[in-house]
């Protein structure tokens, strides 16, 4: 039967098992808009377009599958190009459909008219315009298709108003294949005799994938470990029983083969903070004993992510160690420096053809490992930390670690209010955390507020300061209107602290354009039919975070912490928070 483009689009979109859009209106796409009205996919409507970008980012992130946003041209897509940056940056498959002006239009400066090669060609992996109705589902497909392969990322899809509404005799097309290139048994010798000779080997899991299950053996020490990436997505089963998750499969080898696995910046879902093998996490504010274990490594191998700026410190630390990188981009974009051995294979495929842990263990001991997980624990061990005035994070994280269900997803937005979550709030696994790799700010909400979605019955709660806050705090609506209940953490010391601590290193004493002021907050989330807490000093806090994770558990509506914190609080010393980079 005849049917639309615009139609064809969202056939095309359910071809590839999408369950949910996110959006923000605009006519120039009327025609898609109408084909979702009888669509089984949910089309969430955000109230920003970097509310839209964002929830897609998550959606990213937590599935597997590529995030679907829709924003009208113009003004909309430079509103989404934020979210397409950190896709970007962050290697998270998204694809973004924006409404164009129509085809005769172009050239004459027409109301909205802009040049979508011009402003994404250089931050998205294609660029891709809808200029025949007859290929609108092979276009669709191969969006899709490029957005997850390789070096996953963002692809941009202009759809011309007037060619959505042509008809064509066309229908939806099988969705490609996705490659998954995994290393063969030599590969796997040549690493495991690596490993077997060192003596400090260090692995740096990141980017996403993990949340892949792989089939085969994941517990037996001396087990190959065969088996493929299983199709679908599951969660890590305590048990061990069926398919695990390549995060799980990792640290189950990693254990058993004596290697530490330490997290990339933001990736701390990467492996379960169960396992004996975790180290902690590298960038801002990690660890400085895991930094300097870093520096002493004498073979790094990274999986799923490069030697980038900021777990190596600016390229200072690990440029010397015998480096193995594992990425399914053959380019290897994303790592600088050393590379001794590539494997070209995606976290899922690698774990699948890990070498017996004895072959890679050697004669090495679980020493140097053992102690990289007691510096791990002592460093995640929540302590006063007595400020002048305000709340204590170092409490109030400690007490939420406590408090909060352990089956849960963290989003996290920009800046320093961030950091005490990374440093205390542990992950059981993959699929738990979305979090800006590139420092953008306002994610945090709209993570929170789609993570709650795609999973009603897991407690998403998003750690953010009050400048992230105030990005896209308004998707809180959102959650509202699809009756899920995120909780969100505002840290409010009233000013863009990461800004302030560089310009008191650059610029002591003279504060200029870091200050706020700021609504309550408590009364705001109230006003989208939620309950809202405010504390102001730590003798309040167990019963307020006792109060709030009863409304979003209980009784299933909007939560937020409003933490009163002193301006002057900043991260407790480490040589890595003085080099954060992020903008608040």
């Amino acid at each position: 039967m005849p049917t639309s483009a615009g139609h064809l689009i969202v056939r095309q979109l359910e071809a590839h098992g999408v369950q949910r859009v996110y959006s923000l209106p605009g006519e120039s796409f009327l025609d898609v808009l109408d084909g979702l009205h009888d669509s089984p996919i949910r089309t969430v409507v955000a109230r920003h377009e970097g509310g839209a970008g964002f929830m897609a980012l998550a959606e990213g992130r937590l599935t597997g599958l590529p995030g679907i946003a829709m924003v009208t041209r113009g003004p909309g897509a430079a509103n989404a190009l934020i979210a397409v940056h950190t896709a970007w940056q962050d290697a998270t498959p998204l694809v973004l459909f924006v409404g164009l002006i129509p085809v005769a239009d172009r050239g004459r400066d027409s109301f909205q008219e802009f040049s979508l090669e011009g402003w994404f060609g250089s931050t998205a992996k294609r660029v891709l315009v809808l200029d025949d109705e007859h290929r609108a589902a092979e276009l669709v497909a191969e969006a899709m298709h490029a957005a997850a392969s390789g070096r996953p990322g963002p692809v941009v899809v202009g759809l011309p108003e007037d060619v959505l509404v042509r008809t064509t005799e066309s229908g939806a097309v099988p969705p490609r294949p996705v490659p998954a290139p995994a290393p063969d048994a030599g590969t796997a010798a040549e690493l495991a005799a690596r490993l077997a000779t060192a003596e400090r080997p260090l692995i740096v899991a990141g980017g996403d994938g993990w949340t892949v299950p792989v089939t085969g053996s994941g517990n037996d020490a001396d087990a190959s470990f065969p088996g493929r990436p299983a199709s679908g997505a599951a969660r890590d089963d305590a048990a061990g029983a069926g398919p695990r998750t390549a995060g799980a499969v990792l640290a189950a080898w990693a254990e058993a083969a004596h290697v530490p696995v330490a997290a990339d910046w933001r990736a701390y879902d990467a492996v379960p903070h169960s396992s004996g093998a975790y180290a902690g996490y590298l960038g801002y504010y990690r660890s400085d004993e895991l930094a300097a274990r870093y520096r002493e490594a004498d073979l790094l191998v990274f999986v799923g992510c490069g030697r980038s700026d900021v777990p190596s410190d600016g390229y200072t630390a690990g440029l010397d160690a015998t480096t193995v990188v594992v990425l399914p981009d053959p380019g290897a974009a994303t790592h600088a420096g050393r590379i001794d051995q590539q494997i070209v294979a995606t976290p899922a495929s690698f774990a699948s053809a890990l070498p017996a842990p004895r072959d890679a263990r050697g004669t090495r001991g679980s020493a140097w490992m053992d102690a990289l997980d007691e510096a791990r624990r002592r460093f995640a061990d929540a302590a006063p930390e007595d400020p002048a005035s305000g709340v204590d994070l170092g409490v109030a994280f400690g007490l939420l670690e406590q408090k909060l269900p352990a089956d849960r997803t963290v989003t996290y937005g920009a800046g320093n209010a961030t950091l005490w979550g990374h440093r205390y709030l542990r992950h059981a696994g993959p699929g738990t955390l979305v979090g800006p790799r590139n420092g953008a700010m306002g994610v945090s909400v709209p993570a929170a507020v789609a993570a709650s979605i795609i999973d009603p019955d897991r407690l998403a709660v998003a750690v953010c300061g009050d400048g992230d806050f105030l990005m896209n705090g308004q998707e809180l609506a959102v959650a509202a209107a699809h009756g899920t209940a995120p909780l969100v953490v505002v840290v409010d010391n009233g000013v863009f602290a990461t800004i302030v601590q560089h310009q008191e290193k650059h610029y002591p004493g003279r504060p200029s354009g870091t200050g706020m002021t700021n609504p309550d907050f408590a009364a705001l989330v109230a006003s989208f039919g939620g309950h809202g807490e405010t504390v102001r000093d730590t003798a309040g806090l167990a019963g307020a975070i006792d109060r709030v994770v009863e409304a979003a558990t209980v009784r299933r509506v909007p939560a937020l912490l409003h933490l009163v914190i002193d301006p002057a609080t900043m991260p407790p010393s480490t040589a890595a928070a003085s080099s954060a980079g992020e903008r608040a």
